[in-house]
């Protein structure tokens, strides 16, 4: 690898002579998973400079302890978790290096957050190319994850608009990676989950837009066929396209939903843009309908986080979109892309349990009879999930990938003290059909992943060369996580 060093890298034989260090106890912190399924204690370190950073992995080398990394903690499961071990939380590091207002392309450090990115670029005509569900991912996060939005069959995932990066290895040493220098780093750090080293800046292309509003349609579709119908008659005139389902819904009915489809308006099309692209214009309010405080909304909602709770809304929100019909209207972009951030902690209504994300990705050829069997099951073991995304992909060429030409279903589920078991065994049941059906899992949502699940859908080849690069970057196993030493253990 053509390697630009920042610091001396450290030497083995003095990290091998060092005494070992005992980490100061006011370091030590719970660190949740996402979910709130899980938790443990580690020691935390949030580091403001790449100095900082490195000083990190000499101290991490001299206690012997491993290092994990962790961007806005959004992960489901355990991917940014390293129990007893140093976690290094990267938001500190939240520098806009360079911004090019002419080209969009811009120059960033790991910790700015999705929610930091548009709001520094969308008053001069841009919009980060790929969003997640909240704003509040970081960018060194996503890039670790390869995070998708709901433009995924069009746009790929946020790895498609990374132009080159920094990476930070194990040993101190800073290397920029591009599709051209140090390509086969640059395509498995994308989506490597933090195994190869750190992000320490990011350059990515940005997506010109032309109004700060999107042209929205939403309607119901009777069942899951009809959802694939839409997607099939929509993707290719649409800039995005998300199906939300009923997974309650049986019999006649199995997949019933909405689908929201938009579009961004063509230059011209907004008779005021200025005012549009303004800030002010696209903050979600702090109350919902002017009144009701959005920080509050969770705990209205618990009462309904049961199976009778939520057939009632799923049922009501069905009809009122049957009888309304095709319903088109402008919506700013922060509205549209950001539903998780509409209700602050929306996942405490879940109960004191947590919950966990089970997200399969299936070839399109697969994908209708995979998800009828996967809805089909939940239903019969009485464990259905409360919320349900429907998303169409396209295939990338990161090494980790777990991106398909097919369909994605996001299934969000309650976890309980009487139902965990339960849970457990339906995951492992729902592996198989995934496999069967030629599908893929994604390390970002992923609780309940094991390995040989994992080798089945990855394939020995590319575990190999992952195992290649992260002895190649990281020799002494330094940089660990609880997932990595699930999936992937003995690493």
């Amino acid at each position: 690898m053509n390697q630009i060093k920042t610091k001396p890298p450290l030497a083995r034989a003095e990290a091998n002579r060092a005494t070992p260090t005992l980490l100061p106890t006011d370091h030590l912190e719970e660190v949740r998973a996402w979910g709130g399924v899980t938790s443990s204690l580690s020691y935390v370190y949030r580091p403001i400079t790449a100095e900082a950073l490195h000083e990190v992995l000499l101290l991490a080398r001299r206690s012997g302890r491993s290092v994990g990394l962790r961007g806005g903690g959004n992960s489901y499961g355990d991917a940014a978790m390293n129990t007893e071990n140093i976690v290094v939380d990267i938001r500190r590091m939240n520098r806009i290096l360079d911004w090019n207002p002419e080209t969009g392309r811009i120059r960033l450090e790991p910790g700015v957050t999705l929610a930091e990115l548009w709001q520094y670029v969308l008053e001069d005509g841009w919009w980060p190319p790929v969003a997640t569900g909240t704003s509040f991912t970081t960018m060194g996060g996503s890039a670790a994850m390869n995070v998708h939005g709901k433009n995924a069959y069009k746009a790929g995932p946020i790895g498609d608009h990374i132009i080159e990066f920094d990476l930070m290895l194990a040993s101190g040493e800073t290397i920029t990676c591009s599709r051209e220098a140090n390509s086969d780093v640059f395509h498995a750090a994308i989506g490597g989950f933090g195994m190869l080293g750190i992000f320490t800046s990011l350059t990515m292309q940005m997506k010109r837009i032309y109004s700060g509003l999107l042209d929205v349609e939403t309607c119901a579709r009777a069942n899951l066929d009809e959802m694939f119908t839409y997607f099939d008659e929509n993707t290719g005139r649409s800039d995005y396209v998300v199906g939300w389902i009923d997974s309650l819904a049986g019999g006649k009915a199995l997949g019933q939903g909405d689908v929201h489809r938009a579009n961004y308006l063509p230059p011209g099309e907004d008779p005021t843009p200025a005012q549009t692209l303004r800030l002010e214009n696209q903050h979600l309010g702090p109350n919902l309908f002017g009144v009701v405080p959005r920080s509050i909304i969770w705990v209205f909602m618990q009462p309904m986080m049961s199976d009778v709770g939520v057939r009632f809304v799923n049922f009501g929100k069905h009809m009122l979109g049957s009888v309304s019909g095709v319903k088109r209207y402008r919506q700013p972009h922060v509205q549209f892309h950001f539903l998780l951030d509409y209700v602050p902690e929306f996942k405490r209504a879940y109960g004191p349990g947590g919950l966990i994300q089970y997200q399969p990705f299936i070839p399109k050829e697969t994908a209708g009879d995979a998800f009828r069997d996967i809805l089909s099951l939940c239903q019969r073991r009485g464990l259905p999930n409360y919320l349900t995304v429907l998303k169409r992909h396209k295939p990338d060429d990161f090494l980790m990938t777990y991106a398909v030409d097919g369909f994605s279903l996001a299934m969000d589920f309650r976890v309980t003290s009487a139902n965990r078991q339960r849970l457990t065994w339906l995951t492992r049941e729902l592996d198989e059909i995934v496999l069967a059906a030629g599908g893929r899992f994604y390390f970002a949502k992923d609780s309940t992943l094991r390995p040989e699940v994992a080798r089945a859908y990855l394939g020995d080849e590319t575990i190999a060369r992952f195992h290649e690069l992260k002895h190649r970057c990281d020799p002494d196993g330094l940089l660990q996580t609880d997932l990595w030493r699930r999936v992937f253990p003995q690493s």
